[in-house]
């Protein structure tokens, strides 16, 4: 039998305890699949006295990740600390320096630095590996670099974030305002000490960048992805989208186009019956779109201590059995720097207006759509609102430049009572 893999872990958070917790309940299941032990050998977080639920008592502890990584009986580094920079990227960047085998994950870190980070570890000739940074327990990243590395792809998209989804599902189903819903979110524990890296669409435009680039041979570009939260998302949007045959998701979207790399992460409206339109919840959903393999839908938990555990588990037992890939799925030195889309692809969009109850309004909307090129699907006028009256419009297939200009046009005509809300409607 090989020797064991001796592991050192910062960061003892939900999924540090989870990882540990894996390895002392299932050594044996875990040494037959892999045919070697896998052992903790030291350990490192900010407060040594906290109690995690885990029997630390058997392993080193390092109050300093950065020496933690460097330590000469450790093989495998594994970084659960979070945090673009800092500690986190230091002590990944010693472990690389020192020959040791990475896994982490830290989606922030790779988001900015993952271009760097790749070709150090490939230089150093060490794996760096993070299945726990995307979408949880889904083992999307290797369904892109092994299941489906036959394909061209042609599209990502999904739910990436699940406590998005789950104020987005919790608004429909109980009728609740976003503010509501948001603070309930804070007081289950589901939001970041920074609320704006969920629900402004921070967190899951991290996890884009990572898939596109594995997706498309592309150098990772975070700072290319438009962003836009759900924050201006009424339970109004959310009824009427559904009477429409629609449900609200914040989607995230890459594509290599004609005008270059797409990607976004905004708030977009799916059909009620598609695998997108019926996930609720906190749950995740990631579609992958082949040359050869059409269309894949994976779904499952996307946070919490057992899947994100299980997913850096998973890339444990990989370099414990000798499998080793290139971080992006290819070489780092041959990722492409991609010329970014100025503009969106052309698509439908709802459109929900307020406008004055006097003659001619709705006329003078449709006109200077008509104006733009922009064609109308489908509308539907609701009853009063004291003296407005709501109005939603579906568009045929338009440009985004188009519309916002649209829409600016609109503020002139005097016919608004209340500023427009048009969201993307995504085929899917």
């Amino acid at each position: 039998m090989s020797p064991p893999l001796r592991l050192g872990i910062a960061g003892l958070g939900t999924v540090g305890a989870g990882v540990i917790r894996i390895l002392q309940q299932d050594a044996t299941l875990l040494t037959a699949r892999t045919g070697r032990a896998i052992e903790i050998v030291a350990v490192s977080a900010r407060n040594r006295d906290k109690d995690r639920g885990v029997d630390l008592s058997a392993y080193a502890w390092e109050d300093d990740p950065v020496a933690l990584a460097g330590r000469d009986d450790i093989d495998l580094f594994i970084e659960l600390m979070g945090g673009s920079d800092g500690p986190a990227k230091a002590a990944t960047e010693a472990a690389l320096a020192h020959g040791k085998d990475v896994v982490t994950a830290n989606k922030a870190m790779l988001a900015i630095h993952g271009q760097a980070l790749a070709l150090q570890a490939e230089d150093a000739g060490c794996a760096l590996r993070f299945e726990a940074a995307v979408a949880g327990g889904i083992p999307v990243v290797k369904c892109l670099t092994e299941g489906l590395a036959g394909n061209r792809m042609s599209r990502i998209m999904g739910v990436m974030n699940g406590t998005c989804n789950y104020i987005l599902t919790r608004m429909e189903t109980a009728g609740l305002p976003y503010d509501t819903v948001f603070q309930e979110a804070r007081d289950l524990g589901y939001l970041e000490a920074d609320p704006t890296l969920d629900v402004g669409g921070i967190d899951a435009g991290h996890k884009l960048a990572l898939l596109a680039s594995i997706a498309f041979g592309t150098q990772v570009d975070f700072g290319n992805v438009t962003l836009e939260g759900i924050e201006r998302i009424t339970i109004e949007d959310i009824h009427r989208a559904k009477d429409m045959g629609f449900r609200v998701k914040l989607l995230g979207v890459a594509q290599m186009t004609g005008r270059g790399l797409e990607q976004r992460m905004t708030p977009c409206m799916v059909p009620l019956n598609s695998p997108l339109g019926r996930l609720e919840n906190a749950m995740n959903m990631v579609v992958l779109e082949g040359s050869a393999c059409g269309q894949i839908v994976l779904r499952g938990a996307g946070a919490g201590e057992g899947p994100t555990a299980s997913a850096v588990l998973s890339d444990v037992i990989d370099i414990a059995r000798g499998l080793r890939l290139p971080t992006f799925g290819q070489p780092a030195a041959s990722l492409t720097i991609a010329t970014p889309a100025v503009a969106p692809t052309p698509a439908r969009y709802y459109l929900r207006l307020h406008l004055h109850d006097k003659p001619g309004a709705l006329a003078r909307i449709a006109t200077i759509l008509g104006n733009q090129g922009i064609s109308i699907d489908r509308m539907r006028q609701y009853g009063h609102e004291e003296q407005s009256v709501p109005v939603l419009i579906v568009t045929h297939k338009t440009n985004r430049e188009a519309l916002n200009i649209a829409i600016d046009e609109f503020a002139g005509t005097g016919v608004l009572s209340d500023n427009p809300v048009a969201i993307r409607i995504e085929n899917v």
